[in-house]
């Protein structure tokens, strides 16, 4: 039978914790102190940790929102993805321009079957 080391497995995944929690306060201080924007990206690339595991942490995570947050009303941020009205009309131009070559293509391999089919029914009845 096998010993129970569960116990140091316990430990070692509580002193990791420890040190994980000691860095980020450590970064979230010096950002304070320099004056520098605190926020979860910048506490997480200053700790060496990840912002799921800030988030993940109540009381850091209440920290950095007062910190950022700092009484001042947010500015919404803009999105990264947002197109303006003109770009999304020249794609939209490009688009309606792109179905358009596909329906003449269409119209004139109709005209062409027609014309075969008139041959080929021709042939067949004998007529000229």
């Amino acid at each position: 039978m096998r010993a129970d080391n569960s116990r140091h497995i316990r430990q070692a995944a509580e002193r990791r914790h420890e040190l994980t929690r000691s860095k980020a306060v450590a970064a979230l201080r010096e950002l304070q102190n320099q004056g520098s924007a605190v926020t979860f990206e910048a506490v997480a690339a200053a700790a060496g940790v990840s912002r799921s595991w800030l988030y993940t942490q109540a009381d850091l995570r209440a920290v950095i929102i007062g910190l950022r947050d700092d009484g001042r009303p947010r500015q919404p941020r803009a999105s990264r993805s947002s197109a303006s009205t003109e770009s999304l009309r020249v794609r939209l131009n490009a688009s309606l321009e792109r179905n358009r070559e596909p329906s003449t293509e269409i119209k004139h391999l109709r005209d062409q079957l027609a014309l075969a089919l008139g041959r080929s029914r021709r042939r067949n009845t004998g007529g000229p």
